[in-house]
């Protein structure tokens, strides 16, 4: 929390005067309390300029549901800064940096795996939909379709890859040792029996394999950016029970900060519960 947010703020004589009373830990406390009030009131400005709140996500449906939150976070005293990604390295390290305040486009998963790969102190601060993983192909209209020997793309970070052939092994495609659970990679592969061929490849670039390959798993947000409607288009899709949540991520000790919580708030309401279904045609689920 920066002290220049209090700067300026008045507050009555009696509510100074119990924050000059308290003890040090007391103080800091109350005036805690007193700017998470003006921020839920719509006060929270400095000099009669709105609070920033700088979000890095990737634009669809993250930046399109932040851009529908915007007006009601205006309303509450904070401008709400949206920075467009389109990879799933960068917001991280930009949040990591302090060049961000939050990000918006990963599940939990996913950043606790890069935290510890990178050594970053990164936590969620709420989730809000499911983007599920889905097999797509533009040669073939049902998985039993694909060949024998055929070519198939999944993403190749570790949390995605592992899901991608868990959702594979569940529809009955292959089999993963158990033993790799969800670290499972293509070599964890046991058994193959169409003898299909697996290229990892980076998340963005997966829709543009299929007019190579077979078949892609791409995550919903980038089958939305290229075209498909995951619920109407995917050969096979993860179902609504996915643990794979996006979350709203903040550096440790952020989550609590009064801009990220009317964030999150702001996030989880019947108007964005309302808006995923009716926009994306069920195609993201909300988890909240």
């Amino acid at each position: 929390m920066k002290g220049s947010w209090m700067k300026g703020t008045k507050v009555s004589g009696k509510a100074a005067a119990a924050v000059k009373r308290a003890p040090s830990l007391g103080r800091t406390l109350i005036a805690f309390a007193f700017l998470a009030l003006f921020v839920a009131s719509g006060f929270a400005q400095t000099g009669g300029k709105l609070v920033t709140l700088k979000v890095g996500a990737t634009p669809i449906p993250h930046g399109d549901l932040l851009q529908l939150v915007k007006p009601d976070l205006e309303a509450q005293g904070i401008k709400l800064e949206i920075v467009e990604l389109t990879d799933y390295v960068t917001p991280n390290i930009l949040l990591a940096e302090k060049q961000l305040d939050a990000n918006f486009f990963q599940h939990l998963p996913y950043l606790n795996d890069f935290c510890a790969d990178r050594k970053l102190q990164l936590e969620s601060a709420g989730q809000v939909f499911v983007a599920p993983l889905g097999l797509y192909s533009r040669k073939y209209k049902k998985l039993e379709d694909i060949p024998a020997g055929s070519v198939i793309t999944l993403p190749n970070d570790p949390t995605n890859e592992a899901r991608a052939l868990i959702l594979l092994e569940n529809k009955g495609l292959i089999k993963i040792n158990p033993k790799a659970g969800l670290k499972a990679t293509i070599r964890d592969i046991a058994e193959n029996p169409k003898r299909i061929v697996f290229r990892e490849i980076e998340a963005p670039q997966l829709p543009r394999t299929l007019d190579d390959a077979a078949a892609a798993i791409i995550n919903g947000t980038w089958a939305m950016q290229s075209g498909f409607i995951p619920a109407r288009d995917s050969l096979i899709l993860e179902g609504a029970e996915s643990p794979y949540a996006n979350i709203v991520a903040v550096r440790k000790g952020d989550a609590n900060d009064p801009r990220v919580v009317a964030l999150v708030k702001a996030l989880q309401t019947q108007k964005v519960k309302d808006y995923l279904i009716s926009k994306y045609n069920g195609s993201f689920v909300p988890a909240f």
